[in-house]
């Protein structure tokens, strides 16, 4: 496959594998060189349709965020929080040292 002129009707499976760094056997060639004509020609076939007045989507169904309304409310109680950590200095939660000293 050349680089500046792909070949649209055929993608070479030995050329895509060495790009994604993956060794194949000669089975695998094979197997995965008939899946990817397939899935080439189905595009193929995709190409052919008449999209004209057809509106590109991200997703077949339309979709919206949900949200709920933003109302402050008041927090858990402190002390309550606190009273379940496993550890505490003073008003603080005591957690493992993540990184060491330099």
């Amino acid at each position: 496959m050349n680089e500046s002129n792909p070949d649209l009707d055929h993608v070479d499976v030995t050329y895509v594998a060495n790009l994604a760094r993956i060794e194949l056997s000669a089975e695998e060639t094979e197997k995965f060189q008939k899946e990817l004509d397939t899935v080439v020609a189905y595009i193929h076939q995709l190409n052919e349709l008449d999209l004209d007045g057809i509106e590109p989507m991200s997703h077949p169904h339309p979709r919206e965020n949900v949200l709920r309304e933003d109302v402050p409310m008041e927090g858990p109680d402190r002390e309550l929080m606190l009273a379940n950590a496993p550890a505490r200095v003073q008003d603080l939660i005591r957690v493992p040292q993540m990184m060491e000293d330099a």
